[in-house]
């Protein structure tokens, strides 16, 4: 998830995945890794858009916050892809199986706020009464673990949080990345609006892509514009989600900068699914 940087600093976050470790002393002016035409070429197969993909710890970031590892690079998936987006709710292929479940959360390394933050997007997620339930915990182990990151603005924009898909095996992408540079939150983050980036993340790591999969620019507007591409990760249609224009998901590529849940259309989509 990334917001777009400006004088005003409004905020326009983009979602997806994570830096799976602290940066704390990473410059925010660092020069990122080029990207190889072989891994472009692969990150393309895999149905994700190359414009801006970048080489971190863990892998390539592409569309501003989704982590893909070399394994995934690499991967052959069996399940086909279905189609190509519209405006519906889409999923990955790999879902979190063994029903009912609950997933436990912890927070390390962070300031209250994102503590805060967490427990008010798990709420939200155990108030729908799903198959799976998510808990907090303060031991060392989890199934996904928040953590921090540090990292400056980089082309217009700032990464806020990030986060990958399900496994193979039916296991919940295990880790949450925070950014906890000043132009990420500011000095006194609101617990609301980083909850709600958790809430998008953690929609990515039980396989949730974007709402507006077919055309960022819908909640991106023009610098965001584009298909994300036919997906071999997977661009499934979850049935009964609308085909329209749907301006409130909580799943879309880029937020207001504020609080943002689920809506009506989005909860069909997690009771269909979960």
């Amino acid at each position: 998830m990334s917001k777009k940087v400006s004088t005003l600093l409004a905020a326009c976050l983009l979602t997806g995945a994570l830096f799976v470790s602290c940066q704390k002393d990473q410059s925010s002016n660092q020069t990122p890794a080029t990207v190889s035409q072989d891994a472009l070429s692969r990150i393309s197969a895999l149905g994700f858009n190359v414009a801006d993909a970048r080489k971190v710890e863990g892998g390539y970031l592409v569309e501003g916050d989704i982590l893909l590892s070399e394994e995934d690079l690499a991967s052959t998936p069996a399940t086909p892809n279905l189609r190509i987006a519209e405006t519906e709710q889409y999923r990955t292929n790999n879902l979190v199986t063994s029903l009912p479940r609950t997933i436990t959360v912890r927070v390390t390394g962070l300031p209250d706020a994102y503590v805060q933050g967490t427990d008010e997007a798990i709420r939200r997620y155990n108030a729908l009464n799903l198959r799976i339930q998510f808990q907090r915990t303060t031991g060392r182990k989890a199934d996904i673990t928040i953590q921090g990151f540090y990292q400056g603005p980089s082309g217009g924009f700032i990464t806020l949080g990030s986060s990958g898909f399900p496994t193979k095996n039916g296991s919940p992408y295990k880790t949450v990345s925070m950014n906890t540079h000043p132009d990420a939150y500011g000095s006194n983050p609101d617990v609301l609006y980083v909850a709600s980036v958790i809430q998008h993340e953690v929609g990515h790591c039980i396989g949730f892509r974007h709402t507006d999969y077919m055309d960022r620019s819908f909640s991106c507007g023009p610098a965001g514009a584009g298909n994300e591409g036919a997906s071999n990760i997977g661009a499934v249609h979850i049935p009964g989600t609308p085909t329209g224009p749907d301006q409130a998901s909580w799943m879309l590529a880029c937020s207001n900068g504020g609080n943002r849940t689920f809506n009506a259309n989005d909860v069909i989509a997690l009771n269909y699914l979960y």
